[in-house]
């Protein structure tokens, strides 16, 4: 590590941080306004007021929370884009932490567009451009000799409770939401995931970490920009990048070895590859790999569930074979094996993946490492009608006759009338899921999707869409949304200090998902799948309890001190932040 000094410790808690927890802080005046995770702004009590030094910077009348969130509500409502309300709320993040997180609890439903997809890939396009105060750690590629002392500069810096950390959230930005490589940008993923996970799962905001892998960037407007702000210079490649992020990981093993580490917006060359690196020497997650693979198994099993029949018995096509497609054929095959009892081969069997050539086929020279698991082969096609050399969509669609229709290809229109019409010539209940996002480029819409097959489907969508009305009858038009699955797992995954994320863990709380659906629990097909959004930290809180109870029982637990489901019950609502207000003390050093 530099000689470099660090920056001195400004605050601590009483005890675990948490609803209860007295904060001690050395900071007064305006050094203490100017603290986004201590600020309490109007709300600052007369008696704290004159203690540190306050009285003269605010206001006399002290509001209470729930007054400063009616001025916050006011504020964003008289903003008319999107994007100017994402700006405004950042601004509030970035001054008031305790406020920011109880105004977006408080207006969940109509602030969640605006705060995560689609407007937050519209602030990254331009991050450059809108750039005013930085959130999070840079950790430059001209600057690998320092990571280490970066990483511990930018958590002291941050007034983090910084003995320690539970959740860093790591992107290079190569893929971002769709709109592909956006280099420094990405720094703005990073920090939206982890509001996330405050929100869902209440994981506490001093105990997190998001950062931004600055290799450069392959996309040509920001590097011919004079605004980026990011290091203008070819994405790194090859074993430099292997040792840059190597480097990484291990000050974060090193610094805090039972924070849970999840890994965001990775190229498909490098998501899969680190994920499987790193999996077996720590707790960490792909939520592109794996949280859309869950939440989408989650999906599914409630749909089955509710119709009684079995995931076995089911033949699963997917459209875009991706990090995103081959994440859910990869949780779909692992648990038919692992949970249903087949074969490797038999699983296999019934996944079919289909990419922009068309189906994955060996020796085809576009499949990619990641994809070759799920390649067929001559043998498996030889009694194929086909149009064309190279089986297409439709191809599969007429020969294999899938019951489940998957899509993540972002090729908007191409799950057309044609091809939903032929798949629920055969199937009762069609499960078709166009997962696709942004809205614009979904492979259908659920309007569409519920017409053409005369009510019959079963339908989840990438992005918010309004309910159908047919025959008299509204279908509810489920989500499929990571927010109901990751932010639990990471609970789950800090509660028990988990020495790894396993498959079997990622199942408990695709299970529990499952058994929280209105579907599943109705048994009435055209409700969602997925809760009420208002429901999310219930839903995370079940989540985290599944996620724990497996890593104790599997020995995956560095935990031992938890006996009992109501124990590990308190145990998660302990860790469950609320957005409150602390009580403040003084401490002149610490």
């Amino acid at each position: 590590m530099s000689d470099h000094p660090l920056p001195k410790k400004i605050f601590s808690y009483s005890d675990q941080p948490g609803n209860s927890s007295i904060v001690q802080t050395t900071l007064l005046g305006q050094e203490l306004l100017d603290r986004p995770l201590l600020n309490k702004g109007s709300a600052f009590t007369q008696e704290e007021r004159a203690i540190f030094s306050l009285s003269c910077l605010l206001p006399y009348e002290v509001d209470t929370l729930e007054q400063q969130v009616q001025r916050v509500s006011e504020q964003y409502d008289s903003i008319d884009t999107n994007l100017g309300k994402n700006t405004f709320l950042q601004s509030i993040h970035d001054q008031n932490e305790v406020l920011f997180f109880r105004f977006v609890l408080d207006h969940l439903v109509k602030v969640l567009p605006v705060i995560y997809t689609p407007t937050e890939g519209e602030y990254i396009e331009k991050y450059s451009h809108l750039f005013r105060r930085p959130r999070g750690v840079y950790l430059n590629y001209p600057e690998k000799e320092r990571i280490q002392q970066m990483l511990i500069e930018g958590i002291l810096q941050q007034s983090l409770a910084a003995d320690d950390v539970d959740l860093v959230v790591v992107t290079d930005s190569e893929e971002i939401l769709g709109i592909g490589d956006q280099g420094v940008g990405g720094c703005g993923i990073s920090v939206a995931k982890l509001v996330l996970y405050t929100v869902m799962a209440g994981i506490h905001p001093g105990r997190v970490l998001a950062v931004v892998l600055d290799v450069g960037t392959d996309n040509q407007t920001l590097l011919d920009d004079p605004l980026y702000l990011g290091w203008k210079h070819k994405r790194i490649r090859g074993q430099a990048y292997d040792d840059f992020v190597d480097f990484f990981v291990e000050c974060v093993r090193g610094k805090f070895p039972n924070a849970f580490l999840h890994w965001e917006d990775f190229g498909l060359s490098n998501a899969r590859r680190l994920l499987d690196t790193y999996r077996p020497k720590m707790a960490t997650f792909n939520d592109d790999v794996q949280g859309t693979g869950a939440i989408t198994l989650a999906l599914l099993l409630a749909a089955l569930q509710l119709q009684n029949v079995s995931l076995s018995n089911q033949r699963l096509a997917i459209f875009g074979a991706g990090s995103a497609g081959i994440g859910i054929a990869d949780q779909v095959r692992r648990y038919l094996v692992q949970k249903e009892g087949l074969s490797e081969n038999e699983a296999l069997k019934r996944i079919w993946c289909i990419d922009k050539q068309g189906l994955l086929m060996e020796h085809d020279k576009e499949v990619s490492k990641v994809q070759q698991t799920y390649v067929k082969n001559k043998g498996d096609i030889q009694s194929w009608t086909m149009e064309s050399e190279q089986p297409q969509i439709l191809d599969v669609i007429k020969n294999v006759q899938p019951t489940i229709l998957i899509g993540t290809s972002t090729c908007s229109g191409a799950f057309t009338e044609k091809l939903i019409k032929s798949m629920a010539s055969y199937c009762d209940i069609p499960i078709v899921f166009p997962l696709s996002n942004p809205t614009q480029l979904t492979e259908a819409t659920p309007n569409d999707i519920i017409h053409w097959t005369n009510g019959k489907a079963i339908v989840a969508t990438g992005s918010p869409f309004e309910d159908v009305e047919y025959n008299n009858r509204i279908y509810e038009v489920t989500e499929c949304n990571n927010a109901f699955i990751y932010p639990g797992i990471g609970l789950g995954c800090i509660v028990a200090k988990a020495k790894h994320c396993t498959d079997d863990m990622i199942f408990a709380a695709a299970n529990a998902i499952c058994h929280c659906s209105p579907a599943f629990q109705s048994k009435d097909l055209t409700k969602s799948l997925l809760p009420d959004i208002k429901d999310i930290r219930l839903v995370s809180k079940k989540v985290a309890m599944a996620v724990a109870k497996e890593a104790m029982e599997s020995g995956e637990s560095r935990r031992d001190d938890i006996k009992t489901m109501d124990a590990l019950e308190k145990m998660v609502d302990d860790y469950m932040w609320y957005p409150q207000y602390p009580s403040y003390t003084y401490i002149s050093s610490l």
